[in-house]
């Protein structure tokens, strides 16, 4: 049996197991999940996901077998989110000889009658390393963690944490390594605490990110105006605790250090029921901004998402105001389950850091911890900001209050010199973030490549074009001269909360946050809609990708970008009329054809595009070569010949350096070459000019060649020349 059907037979067997089964795809339930317009998730009770979770325990075994993960290999339940179609989607950790696995997570779906549909995978399969015995000591590392911090000076290992024994699996080899936690003085001053993770073999640096994740700025007094807050009652009077949303608690943590606000903290009580004055001389007004806007942005993920809180567990997280002194961010802490908020500083008077978009931001990094948790680094570290800056936009729209009405521009209310900290309309306008994708974008800190997804988002919701928001001036340009309608901003806040939550993992990029976004609009509106089109429009705006063809009229939107991702389009037409090619649909099997390797298949584990027969090429993940070719093809002597076929590529690899190719050679000479760049969650149909070979016998082939890590596979179906 052939590697290939080796593999093949493996996947089938493990269908037949009713387990989970992993196309070569970066995202399987991208590429073949069945569109289910309409489809979200619904509410359960806080019982119903304990034993959710139990029972994706209990199913971890076997779905790492079927995943082909290896025996030192474990899977732990995170979260398991339930759509209103009875769909189930399970996230998963990795563990690796009982160490955490950093870039291991998972997504494993499932369809309403419990068949696994798919999975998406922050590292695509088996996880191995040469042994779990470092030659570092954990000292030593802690030392080299110092070295290589980048956003903390004076840095020093935090003796707490100390540093822990870890499989990095981020990159496309793992690596045995140490994760440290250090500290220092922050980039703006106060304190601050950096996750720096290096090699456990040499103490080479391998990823570092700030643990503080938040804006950094200040809040204007209080920004809310006069507001109605949920307290509690006392034998003495009332606390600023919230029974309502999760028993959230705001603390003032009287300059307590970023490190351990709830050093000094003390819970704010007093014998009446009115809090605050509407300025800083009452430390109380901070604490009523914190605590209507956590309130606010729980409403929010609870009346749109059935989302019960940060962890979707009914519990709020504490808040602390008044913290550090100086400070001019606020910051969600997944170690402690908290949010941060500072006093600010003399650069803009003093203010504190409790605006609504603040709040919303803050609480939002901790759904996101709970679900994908983007690493904060990187791509998907710009992907994290913008998120937090997507729904804290999401929960000023949604509280509708006259004192901060919602627009688009990011802590507008926080009295900086340029009037706010980012604008999602036009986010270059800062003069640091990014609006549209480069190949550089993962080497940019975080809160300025977040500008690609916000710009995208912005344009996704509003569409092209002049407007007033909430007050303020708005101008939704693209990085392609495009010009379109947008879906509205409830739409697209559906789309990106599902593919945060169902699709994306901690190692997700701008090219696999098309994927997902695209596969979500699917979900909810259709593969077909109108919705998903526009959505594919709004990433091209921004340089991810190209735009789908138009659903009403079949006809695809260039855009310029350098290495664009092919998009999906309808499936089952035809092949030409008049087609010198031999079998050209592989209907008849292997008939006219010549194959290096068992490429020409009906199996049902890959669509075909038009009958049942097709050709996949590649897909072993090492180093491979493969060749499909047919000779004596007579090409037309008339007209203007051409080469036409369908091609769906599916891929583990992500970004727009070709990897795998697969090359259309027509008597020896490469007419045309794709590549891991180009995939598609769909058939692309492609055409090649073959007018100089007018009146001439030709040999045409394809030739795939796959390079030592990661999956590619080349679905070609109905070729033809005429």
């Amino acid at each position: 049996m052939s590697r290939k059907n080796a593999l093949a037979a493996a996947v089938a067997a493990a269908l037949a197991l009713g387990t989970l089964t992993v196309v070569a795809t970066q995202s399987t339930a991208a590429a073949g999940t069945t569109a289910r317009p309409g489809a979200g998730f619904r509410a359960v009770s806080a019982d119903a996901r304990a034993e959710a979770l139990r029972t994706a325990d209990r199913e971890a075994a076997a779905v790492a077998k079927s995943l082909g993960f290896g025996p030192d290999e474990r899977l732990v339940a995170k979260d398991v989110l339930l759509d209103t179609d009875g769909a189930r989607h399970v996230r998963y950790d990795r563990t690796y000889r009982n160490l955490p696995v950093i870039g291991g997570d998972l997504v494993v779906h499932y369809d309403s009658n419990g068949k696994a549909t798919g999975s998406d995978q922050a590292h695509q399969g088996a996880i191995k390393v040469a042994g779990v015995t470092p030659k570092l000591s954990a000292s030593d590392a802690s030392a080299a963690a110092a070295k290589h911090a980048k956003h903390v000076r004076n840095a020093k290992s935090d003796s707490a944490d100390g540093s822990t024994l870890v499989v990095y699996a981020v990159g496309k080899i793992p690596v045995l390594a140490y994760r440290s936690t250090v500290t220092g003085d922050g980039e703006s001053g106060p304190a601050s605490r950096e996750a720096v993770i290096v090699d456990a073999a040499s103490g080479a640096p391998l990823d570092q990110y700030e643990l503080h994740q938040g804006v950094t700025g200040t809040g204007n007094g209080v920004t809310a105006g006069q507001v109605t807050i949920e307290t509690t009652q006392t034998s003495g009077g009332y606390t600023l605790t919230d029974a309502s949303h999760g028993g959230t608690i705001v603390y003032d943590s009287y300059n307590s250090p970023q490190s351990n606000p709830k050093q000094n903290a003390r819970t704010f009580s007093k014998t009446t029921n009115t809090w605050g004055n509407g300025s800083t001389s009452s430390r109380e007004s901070a604490a009523v901004d914190a605590s209507y806007g956590l309130a606010k942005t729980w409403d929010y993920y609870q009346s749109t998402f059935n989302r019960s809180g940060i962890r979707n567990d009914g519990r709020g997280a504490p808040a602390y105001v008044h913290v550090d002194s100086g400070l001019l961010n606020a910051f969600y802490d997944d170690s402690c389950f908290c949010m941060s908020f500072g006093d600010g500083s003399s650069q803009n008077g003093n203010t504190p850091v409790t605006a609504l978009d603040v709040a919303g931001h803050e609480m939002s990094h901790g759904v996101t911890a709970a679900t994908a948790n983007l690493t904060y680094s990187g791509e998907s570290g710009g992907l994290n900001e913008a998120t937090s800056d997507i729904f804290g936009t999401m929960v000023e729209f949604y509280a509708n209050n006259p004192s901060d009405p919602g627009d688009y521009y990011i802590g507008e209310k926080l009295n900086m010199s340029a009037g706010s900290l980012r604008r999602m309309d036009n986010p270059a306008s800062d003069g640091n973030s990014l609006g549209c994708w480069t190949s550089g974008a993962g080497q940019v800190d975080v809160h300025y490549s977040s500008g690609i997804a916000n710009h995208f988002f912005y344009l996704a919701a509003e569409g092209t074009g002049a407007k007033t928001i909430g007050g303020l001036a708005h101008n939704g340009t693209t990085c392609n001269n495009d010009t379109f309608t947008g879906i509205g901003r409830d739409k697209a806040a559906a789309v990106w909360y599902r593919a945060l939550t169902t699709y994306m993992t901690s190692t997700t990029t701008y090219a696999s946050a098309r994927t997902a976004t695209l596969q979500a609009a699917a979900d909810l509106y259709g593969a077909n809609s109108r919705e998903r089109y526009l959505i594919s429009k709004a990433w091209a705006a921004v340089s991810v990708g190209t735009a789908l063809p138009d659903p009403g009229t079949g006809t695809p939107t260039p855009t310029p970008t350098p290495t664009p991702t092919p998009t999906s389009s309808p499936t089952g037409s035809p092949s030409p009329s008049g087609n010198a090619l031999t079998n050209g649909g592989f209907e008849q099997g292997t008939a006219g054809w010549t194959q290096s390797a068992d490429d020409i298949t009906s199996s049902t584990l890959q669509p075909a595009h038009g009958g049942s027969w097709y050709a996949a090429m590649m897909g072993y993940g090492t180093n491979a070569t493969e060749s499909l070719s047919q000779s004596d093809i007579a090409v037309p002597a008339t007209g203007s010949p051409k080469l036409t076929f369908w091609l769906k590529v599916s891929t583990q690899e992500s970004g727009y350096t070709a990897y795998d190719t697969l090359k259309v050679n027509v008597n020896g000479t490469t007419l045309a070459t794709y590549s891991n760049a180009n995939a598609s969650a769909g058939y692309v149909q492609k055409t090649v000019d073959l007018s100089v070979y007018k009146g001439r016998s030709v040999k045409l082939e394809f030739a795939g060649t796959e390079d030592t890590y990661l999956t590619t596979i080349f679905l070609v179906d109905d070729v033809a020349i005429g």
